[in-house]
């Protein structure tokens, strides 16, 4: 998914403007208290993050990297952070671009190496030294540890496409082949798991936008209108209440498009008996919301929309039934699998709940649940700096006051579903036998996506857009007169950062 965009680049006229890098979300304090926690998970050696690269073309808008937005609040392209830890203490410096007053031209105001501390309380230094403080400390035994885009938690190798991050660490490793590198992705994403109060602040910010987003489509959406009007309509109710940006490409797929899981096209005309799925999400200050709701575009739900629509809801709730402090994270996936599963089982598009299907031709005793022809991905993530940020649930497989995640079941049921099954008889008469059931609903796509947190009073449904069938019909039958004028009281909080 997208980053969080340390400045905005407007075409005017031709002319790339850009605007100043907005200010860190929250207090020095919080940022120097997240890297003293990851130091202390790590030995003593030298910790490396790296932020992200400016785009080629400086009129991309640029995005930083999550980790590193997370360690320094930092938001200007091409920094890296140098933190050495040993017996006596540790130490901090932030590498960053120098002040070019001809370049700002074009990219905007740089905070410079002068400035770096008053904004950060870190040290700062040119960029340009980097590679050789790099070197000098790579001279002595230290070990590294780099926080980075590494795919995998892997460093890369010269046989395979590398990122820049990966390429800058085996410049290193060339240079001094006796230094041990490791990457300690992992140990920023068990932090970044646990919310601090002020981060799940700005999660409920990000997913009330979305909310009053997905409110003013459900009052908008009509028959004849296109997908991208309403997808038009969502970014703009999103941008002009204080969101700097979706925090990924908006979803608004009708009919047919309801059952494609990351469709982003948005071209198709909506008849009236589609089925809208809009899963969309607000980033406010870096941290993002993800809501979907699923809703009828003629305003009434038909017969078959109405049983899928429920059977997905039903699977909601009982995975927010064991959404719980304490709870093992599993529980929830596993409730919604149950009801989905036997909900698939009433209608005819599965022979049972426990039923399976050939998974593979060459191999006819490996088996596959049939519900997984209809519901193939999992059933939440985090959210945060990130769409799908790590959860400490992740790590301790439990729900605990910090988290903060999602739980999104679906039912697709795709007009050419029965064609992914491998060739073999035992797949052929279950075609058969399902096929009526596919034709009845076919193009028929729902998910029901909601956010929680959780603090030390339990676990919070946040995403209170309507949901439950007779909510969205209500609403639906409202008039509609345009869009809602903007909330200021919303916008001026945006200007304030968060103490």
């Amino acid at each position: 998914m997208p980053r969080r965009c340390a400045f905005l680049v407007v075409l005017v006229t031709g002319l790339c403007l850009a605007v100043s890098p907005v200010r860190a979300q929250f207090s020095q304090r919080e940022y120097q208290q997240r890297r003293a926690a990851l130091l202390a998970q790590l030995p003593e050696g030298v910790v490396v993050a790296l932020g992200a690269q400016e785009p080629a073309q400086d009129y991309l808008a640029f995005y930083q990297a999550p980790w590193f937005n997370y360690l320094t609040g930092f938001l200007e392209p091409n920094a890296s952070l140098v933190m050495v830890k040993s017996a006596q203490g540790a130490s901090a410096t932030l590498f960053v671009q120098p002040r070019d007053p001809a370049r700002e031209v074009w990219t905007g105001s740089r905070l410079g190496v002068q400035a770096v501390q008053q904004r950060t309380g870190l040290p700062g230094r040119d960029v340009r030294d980097f590679v050789t403080v790099l070197d000098s400390l790579a001279s002595t035994t230290q070990p590294f540890f780099v926080v980075g885009d590494f795919p995998g938690n892997d460093l890369g190798s010269e046989d395979g496409v590398l990122t820049a991050d990966q390429q800058l660490l085996l410049a290193l490793r060339k240079r001094h082949p006796g230094i041990v590198v490791k990457v300690a992705n992992r140990a920023v994403d068990m932090l970044r798991g646990s919310k601090s109060a002020g981060e799940l602040a700005m999660i409920r910010k990000a997913v009330s936008l979305t909310v009053m987003a997905q409110r003013e489509a459900m009052l908008a959406l009509e028959p004849g209108m296109n997908e991208f009007e309403i997808q038009a309509l969502i970014d703009y109710t999103f941008r002009r209440n204080g969101a700097e940006r979706p925090s990924f490409s908006s979803i608004v797929g009708a009919g047919p498009n309801a059952t494609t899981l990351h469709y982003n096209a948005s071209d198709r005309f909506i008849d009236r008996n589609d089925i809208v799925v809009m899963d969309i999400g607000a980033s406010y200050k870096g941290y993002s919301a993800d809501v979907t709701r699923s809703v009828p575009a003629r305003g009434v739900y038909s017969a078959e929309q109405r049983q899928i629509y429920q059977i997905v809801r039903n699977a909601q709730a009982a995975a927010e039934r064991q959404a719980k402090l304490g709870a093992a994270a599993h529980l929830m996936s596993d409730s919604a699998t149950v009801v989905l599963a036997s909900g698939l089982a009433s209608v005819g598009l599965i022979e049972s709940p426990e039923a399976t299907y050939d998974c593979d031709a060459s191999d006819q005793a490996a088996k596959c649940p049939q519900y997984t022809l209809y519901y193939m991905h999992g059933l939440g993530h985090g959210i945060g700096l990130e769409v799908h940020d790590p959860d400490q649930y992740y790590f301790t497989r439990k729900i605990a006051p910090g988290s903060a995640f999602t739980i999104e079941p679906g039912i697709y049921v795709r007009a050419d579903v029965l064609d992914v099954l491998p060739d073999t008889p035992a797949n052929h008469a279950l075609a058969a036998k399902l096929r009526p059931r596919v034709q009845k609903y076919r193009n028929l796509g729902v998910r029901i996506e909601d956010d929680y947190v959780a603090t030390p009073n339990g676990v919070e449904w946040i995403s209170r857009a309507p949901r439950e069938i007779d909510e969205i019909e209500a609403l639906m039958k409202l008039p509609y007169s345009g869009p809602a004028k903007r909330n200021a009281a919303i916008v001026d909080s945006y200007r304030n950062p968060v103490p």
